[in-house]
């Protein structure tokens, strides 16, 4: 098959930053760089030649070209299909993106970082002189001005030769990516993932533009409520430093910072003056992050009302889930209002009576998701596979008891995994596990799936909510003395190691027995963390080798996790460590989740295990695209293990349910289940 790999350079005066979608409305294309196969680069210079050359024309006219473009299925065929001097509709099937490829090997998107990756010679200098021509040329300058090859016709002779260069280096890196992850297969879900953002979510837009008005008129009354609290000290609630000084001054109490989650702390505290508790008040109205959000969405949104390309596929490189961008409606704030005051919320804001309903900022948070709405004469229809990580890693490692309690329970005939897991780790019947402790099963599924411990536990606890200390006494009432006992046996271990989190001596040994007995309940989870470790460092060593479902292998300096579907995760430049399980079996180059730097990692049994679980569970949710729009549901968007769809008012969300629920043939014995509702409205069901 003929290739052509191609590079865009543009101009608009909207921002980049408002999404590719917004960007290409006010789109024109400056220079088209291309090769054709194996051929010398070159660059269509469209501000100085109107007629496109030739050759170029007939490859993008030819159904059997590929087209290669970085980053090109999320900016250059969209500007293409929306240009002002140039129009290219190609089809989803035609687009190849080096940048996606990458993404699917664990590897950086960015073509500079991949050029580092793979030790192609990078010119720094030439690199940032690149940069700077692109913001010279690509938008106006401050002052308003429009810079071209008239004005500027050196560095546009730059420009052209940065254009060119850009294709010969994306031409290099794809052919040295590995297709582990980029067979046909991928290419089709790929196609149906373009077709998915490019189709976007209707938005309301006049929600969101009353909620930005709504949040000015609280910005300006919290400042002067600031102001009165203070005597003038601080302006506003805004200024963290200038409000923990004051606080610290004037009341003696000493915050560590502002956070959402320190005021929430301290507001429950009776040893805090009421004066403070109000300034804190007032501080959290005023940094509501769905503000932000709200402000994005208007920033971004297409001039038809639909907000497009918030889905980068494969952008979680290490599972290759799908990534947000832009609005990030993967971080949606959880909703802390019922949703009959939600649904009067709609109104209300856009109305001007917010107050009536609720606190505006908390109405303003909960009716976020809300802005996702269906179109005249559809509505949306929305389904959510259910616990599917749990349902992943129990079937990924053979845990048998727990796969029959989820095929009962989906069944009708068993009590939920919560409480089953709760009862099978303390020695009693799940019938009887109460509300309470039904909370604490939750968070030891979520917590200790993955070899987490005290650590794991805790975070979890504080979302759920759980008081640690009332943990702490029931425990010791509820659990085998065997467990308490060893947690107890190595509680001073763990103190002298300053591994007790700061916790009470009988609240730390409580959260240990729980995760001791939690493990003893999944022998198969725990011989599937240990046969990881033997299998990673089996393939290291160049023996392929199995855990569970898992197959191990390592190809040049990769070490390669093959998933039941076929597909890869990933380990770039892998190798063994010591220092055992704790420190990291194994470390790989990859991006560092906190600094984004491209530096070592170490992992572990169990980290691979959660790789392994998410990345299954994102192939189970990517295959079910096809069959759910082929039923007629127009796919919008993805959130996490939830697909939202438009659909025609006869379709029902059982009929979604089903197709989700459906295992494809790779996956026989995995025990699916999805539970959704149909809406005019996105909600957190």
């Amino acid at each position: 098959m003929k290739t052509l790999w191609c590079d865009l350079e543009t101009f608009s005066r909207t921002p980049i930053t408002n999404g590719a979608h917004r960007y290409a409305e006010d789109a024109w294309v400056l220079l088209f760089g291309y090769a054709i196969d194996d051929e010398p680069a070159k660059v269509w210079d469209l501000t100085r030649e109107p007629q496109m050359p030739e050759d170029l024309k007939a490859a993008l006219n030819d159904p059997a070209v590929n087209t290669v473009w970085h980053n090109g299925a999320n900016f250059d065929s969209t500007v293409l299909r929306h240009a002002k001097n140039l129009r290219v509709d190609l089809p989803y099937e035609r687009v190849d993106d080096c940048m996606v490829k990458a993404y699917s090997h664990g590897l950086p998107g960015s073509l500079g970082a991949l050029c580092e990756v793979f030790n192609l010679p990078v010119d720094q200098a030439k690199d940032k002189d690149g940069h700077r021509l692109v913001l010279k040329f690509c938008k106006p300058d401050l002052k308003g001005e429009v810079h071209s090859y008239k004005t500027d016709p050196e560095d546009w002779e730059r420009f052209v030769n940065y254009c060119r260069l850009d294709v010969e280096a994306m031409r290099t890196v794809y052919k040295k990516l590995p297709s582990w992850n980029w067979q046909a297969k991928d290419r089709a879900q790929f196609a149906i993932d373009q077709k998915v953002n490019n189709r976007g979510a209707l938005m309301d837009v006049e929600l969101a533009k009353s909620a930005i008005e709504l949040a000015e008129t609280l910005r300006k009354k919290n400042a002067k409520k600031t102001q009165e609290l203070t005597g003038g000290e601080v302006e506003a609630a805004t200024q963290r430093d200038a409000m923990l000084q004051y606080i610290l001054k004037q009341y003696g109490v000493n915050l560590p910072d502002l956070t959402k989650s320190t005021i929430e702390r301290r507001l429950d505290d009776e040893n805090i003056p009421d004066e403070v508790k109000e300034l804190l008040r007032v501080r959290l109205s005023s940094t509501k992050t769905s503000t932000a959000k709200y402000k994005k969405l208007i920033d971004c949104v297409s001039s038809d009302g639909r907000l497009r390309g918030c889905l980068q596929f494969r952008g979680a490189q290490r599972t290759g889930r799908f990534a947000g961008r832009l609005m990030q409606l993967q971080n949606l704030p959880r909703p802390t209002l019922n949703q009959w005051l939600i649904d009067m919320g709609y109104d209300a804001i856009k109305q001007g009576w917010a107050d009536a309903v609720a606190e505006p900022g908390e109405l303003m948070a909960s009716c976020l998701r809300g802005c996702i709405i269906a179109p005249k004469g559809s509505h949306l229809v929305v389904a959510d596979l259910s616990n599917i990580e749990g349902r992943m890693l129990a079937w990924l490692a053979g845990e048998e008891w727990k796969l029959y309690a989820f095929r009962q329970f989906d069944a009708g005939k068993g009590p939920d995994l919560y409480k089953a897991t709760y009862g099978r780790t303390f020695g009693i019947k799940a019938e009887d596990v109460t509300k309470k402790q039904r909370q604490i099963g939750k968070v030891m599924e979520l917590a200790l799936g993955y070899q987490g411990g005290v650590g794991a536990f805790l975070t979890f606890a504080a979302a759920y909510s759980i008081d640690l200390d009332e943990l702490g006494r029931h425990v010791r009432e509820s659990i085998h003395p065997t467990y308490w006992n060893q947690a107890e046996g190595s509680y001073e271990w763990y103190k002298e190691k300053r591994l007790t989190h700061g916790l009470k001596r009988e609240t730390f040994i409580a959260c240990e027995a729980v995760k001791l007995a939690w493990r003893a309940a999944h022998p198969a989870i725990q011989k599937f963390w240990k046969d990881i470790d033997k299998a990673a460092i089996s393939a290291l060593n160049g023996v392929p080798s199995k855990a569970g479902k898992l197959w191990f292998s390592k190809n040049g300096s990769w070490l390669r996790m093959r998933l039941p579907s076929g597909r890869f995760v990933c380990y770039p430049a892998a190798q063994l460590e010591e220092g055992g399980v704790g420190a990291g079996t194994f470390s790989y180059m990859g991006a560092n989740q906190y600094s984004r730097k491209w530096e070592r990692i170490r992992t572990y049994s169990g980290k691979c295990a959660e790789n392994a679980t998410q990345a299954t569970a994102a192939d189970i949710l990517i295959e079910a695209m096809k069959p759910i729009e082929a039923a007629g549901f127009r796919i919008v968007l993805s959130v996490h293990d939830e697909f939202i769809t438009e659909a025609p008012l006869d379709k029902s969300h059982q009929e979604l349910e089903k197709l989700m629920a459906t295992p494809p043939t790779w996956a026989r014995g995995l025990p699916l289940a999805a539970a959704g509702y149909n809406a005019t409205r996105y909600r957190k069901d």
